[in-house]
């Protein structure tokens, strides 16, 4: 969606843009604008990219950033049954009703997991992806295998006592996010639902097949495994790759001006 009228703040937001990128011409006379579709990671929602998606609109871009079935603005849908599997179906979804081609898919830390599932079924709708500190896919294995081993006993305990969801962390580091957006993130984080950790994933290698794709690092976040990630991107030929220094996992709070940069060179 494009703003007829572009307040005070978006205005110095798109040419912040433009400097970042280090463009000196105006944006009209960019490359053709692209469509992007960004998703949160886990308890988190599409409402965290708007910074991000008023400046990818102020270039002319279409944005969509869709919240996940039992999340957001969606956590009244929260049931048992919402798993790996509906998030998957959310995406494919969105793609294929709203006729989407030629995206650029933007995933979040989680997101990485049903994106890539995701991309088995509506991989020829999508030019380019960005990994966003996000997990790498792999075919038969839960998420629940490569997170932290303390949060991992947090998650089963939770799965044992019939939780629906996974509980919340009481704070967000710094490493996170900057302590000035804390309230707000933590006011509008809802916890994920607890299968989307447990459920085994289905994957096809759909991800691999994208031609253009790009690994993006926020390395003040300590994680192995997007570490791990991070450094097979580095070594595999078909992925560019790219660090985001200076900011938390939230990149999208502390750093939405040069993280649309990067997402419009990636696309």
């Amino acid at each position: 969606m494009t703003h007829a009228n572009l307040t005070r703040r978006a205005a110095l937001a798109g040419g912040a843009i433009a400097a970042v990128a280090g463009v000196a011409r105006p944006a009209r006379a960019q490359a053709a604008p692209r469509t992007f579709m960004l998703l949160a990671g886990a308890a988190g929602g599409g409402w965290q990219w708007r910074r991000v998606a008023d400046l990818l609109e102020h270039r002319g871009c279409k944005v969509f950033a869709p919240t996940l079935t039992g999340l957001g603005e969606r956590s009244h849908l929260l049931t048992k049954d919402v798993g790996l599997d509906t998030h998957v179906t959310d995406i494919v979804n969105v793609v294929r009703w709203e006729g989407l081609e030629g995206i650029c898919l933007v995933a979040h830390s989680y997101a990485g997991w049903p994106c890539g599932a995701a991309l088995d079924q509506v991989g020829d709708k999508v030019a380019s992806v960005v990994w966003l500190d996000a997990f790498r896919p792999e075919d038969g294995r839960a998420l629940i295998d490569l997170v932290a081993a303390p949060a991992r006993q947090a998650y089963e305990d939770a799965a044992a006592n019939g939780a629906l969801a996974m509980p919340l962390a009481p704070r967000l580091s710094t490493a996170s996010v900057n302590p000035r957006d804390e309230t707000l993130l933590r006011a509008k984080l809802t916890p994920q639902p607890i299968a989307t950790y447990m459920q085994t994933l289905r994957y096809g290698g759909g991800l691999e097949r994208i031609a253009k794709k790009t690994y993006v690092r926020l390395p003040d976040f300590a994680n192995p495994s997007f570490d791990k990630a991070y450094a097979a991107c580095k070594a595999d030929t078909s992925w560019a790759t790219a660090e985001l220094a200076r900011c938390g996992h939230y990149a999208m709070f502390d750093a939405p001006q040069r993280l649309a940069a990067l997402l419009l060179r990636a696309a």
